[in-house]
């Protein structure tokens, strides 16, 4: 064959390609909708940020392909963005919740749902809990959220 052949070949596969790839719909991820608020009650861990307890807002990243979302305090004093995957509950939560994963007396974000969806967010793990989850027990802490009114913007 020749190179132009080659070239002609390798262009019409490279079209094809892309012409299957945005056909084809990708696996729809859930997401939070809007802010969260939320009261902590105790220090705990969000992807590698430790963060103090207390009262934080919660959104997804526009832009971030539904793969990071950022939490701060109320006051805008501390923040920290954390890599998520989509996630799935047995069951449609009854209330807004965050779920934290316990090990001795550190907490991790680990998930987060919607009321009555059960597709959310699940934080990817850090190296620092991979590390702590090989030899303590865990246990879980459930954690209220509300959606953050427009007013309360």
């Amino acid at each position: 064959m020749k190179l132009q052949e080659i070239k002609h070949q390798l262009l019409a596969l490279f079209i094809a390609l892309i012409v299957a790839l945005t056909m084809y719909p990708t696996r729809a991820q859930a997401q939070i909708i809007g802010d969260l608020e939320v009261s902590i009650p105790f220090q705990f861990h969000a992807g590698s940020t430790k963060l103090p307890p207390g009262k934080y807002v919660i959104h997804m990243i526009d832009n971030s392909n539904l793969t990071v979302m950022e939490i701060s305090s109320e006051d805008g004093s501390t923040s920290a963005l954390f890599d998520v995957e989509s996630a799935e509950a047995n069951s449609a939560p009854a209330k807004n919740e965050l779920i934290f994963n316990k090990y001795g007396n550190r907490y991790f974000l680990a998930k987060l749902f919607d009321e009555g969806n059960p597709s959310g967010s699940q934080v990817i793990e850090s190296r620092y809990e991979r590390k702590l989850s090989q030899g303590t027990p865990e246990g879980q802490e459930h954690v209220p959220a509300r959606h953050r009114t427009q007013q309360g913007k």
